[in-house]
Parts: structure tokens; sequence; C-alpha cells
């Protein structure tokens, strides 16, 4: 079992036409079969449901934007239509889905909106909207700026994060009503983008842009209130130029955090102390381009899948399970403005 499926959402502002697919070959350790999947217009963010049937992207058509639906053929790639629900607050950059919702981030507008499900797992019309308000003292914080919206691990409440108030919000989502639960305010001006539940223990790894940060939160039984456990920078202390944190993710095991600088274009790995759930610096590698919008750990943890936007290349890295070190291979595939990576979790083989 050594040929696996992915994904790669993309901005089509330049010359890609949509999510891209391909497959990666664990054994031989390389990418093959790169094809267009399905056209549309900035799929910038793609995720798969729970049982890796469906596919969800964002989309822009126009001064609209929200989520299209599709189902997923795994063996061949290909992704068929099911449907396309929109909003009037423009394209959102993130998308999540339980069994039953779909929720997406929207950056332009600071908006978290909730898309019911088909039987089918088609989207349909948004049930409910939740609006942010506030600023930060960072140029880039003028207004609300949501980034993030996922579900927690016991599947009982969506978390948002958002750049422009420097804020985690947590919501209920019972009747396909989004309800305030709480909040969580972060340093100002350091600019939350994405997190990371920890996979076994109570501990959610937040990645800041403008701070360039991991701020790791424990929380209890009830996940909508947080207690800040540590702050600690991605970047060498001797660095001084621009880089914006993007993507993070920790490996099945708990034991390694790894984040993406761009910038800085590198990937840095900590290790997780599992009594406290703080991280220590393991290393930093370069992404082997400009600018990692994301990065994906494969199914099997034993690869890293770097996509660097600015200079259109999708990296393949081998991981040591035992160290979290990743090296970079030979294999790349060329995608115009590739900005996120998504992997069936089932071989193809």
């Amino acid at each position: 079992m050594s040929l696996f499926r992915g994904y790669i959402g993309t901005y089509t502002k330049a010359e890609s036409k949509g999510v891209y697919t391909f497959t990666l070959d664990t054994e031989k350790k390389t990418f093959q079969e790169l094809e267009l999947a399905a056209e549309l217009g900035n799929p910038t963010y793609v995720n798969l449901d729970e049982d890796q049937t469906n596919l969800y992207a964002v989309v822009k058509d126009g001064d609209k934007g929200g989520v299209a639906s599709y189902t997923v053929d795994a063996k061949s790639g290909a992704l068929t239509h099911l449907t396309t629900e929109l909003t009037d607050d423009g394209s959102p950059c993130h998308v999540s889905v339980n069994e039953q919702t779909a929720v997406t981030a929207n950056y332009h507008s600071g908006r978290i909106t909730l898309f019911p499900l088909q039987a089918d797992g088609g989207v349909t019309p948004a049930s409910s909207f939740a609006q942010h308000e506030g600023t930060g003292p960072h140029d880039r914080q003028e207004k609300p700026h949501a980034h993030f919206s996922g579900f927690t691990p016991d599947q009982q409440y969506i978390v948002a994060v958002d750049l422009g108030t420097d804020k985690l919000v947590t919501y209920t989502f019972e009747n396909n009503e989004l309800i305030k639960a709480g909040e969580f305010s972060f340093n100002p001006g350091s600019g939350p983008r994405h997190l990371a539940f920890h996979p076994k223990e109570k501990y959610v790894y937040v990645f800041t842009e403008l701070s360039n940060e991991i701020v790791t939160l424990a929380y209890e039984d009830v996940p909508n209130a947080f207690r800040e456990v540590q702050v600690v920078s991605t970047l060498p202390d001797d660095f001084i130029e621009n880089s914006q944190g993007s993507a993070i993710h920790v490996s099945s095991d708990g034991r390694f955090v790894y984040a993406a600088n761009r910038g800085h274009d590198s990937i840095a790995v900590f290790e997780v102390n599992p009594y406290s759930g703080e991280l220590t610096l393991v290393q930093r590698v370069s992404s082997a381009g400009n600018w990692p919008r994301d990065f994906v750990l494969d199914p099997t943890e034993s690869f890293v899948i770097v996509s660097n936007e600015e200079t259109g290349n999708v990296v393949l890295f081998e991981r040591n399970k035992e160290d979290g070190t990743i090296i970079e291979l030979s294999s790349t595939l060329e995608v115009s403005k590739p900005v996120c990576l998504k992997f069936v979790s089932a071989s193809i083989n």
C-alpha cells in the first residue's frame, strides 16, 4: 500500500485553473500524475469530510464567494460537482466540515458562516452568520480578518481565529445557528492565523501570522475557556526581515508540531513536552521555494509536502518519525500559486 491521492488548492489569478490532483508513491518517494481535477475560481482552501468521500473548496465568483462541494473518486482523482453556495461577502479563506455542517472564515469581511450539508454531502444555503468586531494596533488590523474556523475535537464547538482583532472566538452551533460561547485574547498585534489541536491532550497550538509565534493554550473539559501556556517564535533570533506565519500541524502521535514561515521560507519543527504541552525547537529547514503557504503530512506521516506559493513548486520532504526532522527529496510538482494541500487517508492501490 504505497500510493496516495492528494489535492492542491490554488489561486487562479495567474495560470492555475482550480483544484489539482496528484499521487504520492511512498515506496518510490516520488510525485506522479498531476492533473486538473476541478475548474473553479480561487479554491485557496480545500478540505475533505471524515469518510473521505466529499471534498469542499472555497470559491470566488465575481464579488461573491462561498463553498463548492464535490464527490471524490480517490482512484482516478476525479471530482464530481454536487452543489455550490455563495454569499455576498466575498470569497472565504478557510473551510472545515463535519458530518452535517461546513463552516467558513472570511478574511475580507471578518465573518464566520455556517452551511448545513445534504445527505449526499452537498452544501445548502448558509443558515447562520457571526460577524466579528474590533481592530488591532498593526496596519493590517484595521478591521476584523477571520482566518480560520474549525471544530473542537469533541465536535461540540466551532473555534475561529481572527487576525484583525487578535482573538480566538468559540461558538456553539446547535440547530445550525452560531452562538458565541467565549473568547480568548492574544497579545496585541500578533495576528492569529491558524490553529491545530493536540490529538491526545487538551492543548491547542495557535500560529500567529504577524508575530510569527506559536501560542500554546491549555483547556479543560469544555474547550471554550483557554489558558496560555507558552509563546515561542518560529524564527531565528537574528532574523529581522519580513516573515509571516502560515500553516501549522501536529503529528498524529502528538510528539511534534510543524509550522511554516513565509519570508524566512522555512519549516520549523518543535518537540512537544508530553507533560506541559510546551514546545522545544528541533529544526528549521528551507522550504525549497518562496512563500510556503501550506504543507501537509502524508497519511503515513513518513513525508511532509510543502506548497511554495510564489515559486509555484510543491516539494517533497522525508520525515523521521523518531526525532521529527525532515529532509528535502528530489521530487517536486510545478503548480501556479499553490496554497493548500490535502490527502485522502486510504491508499489507492
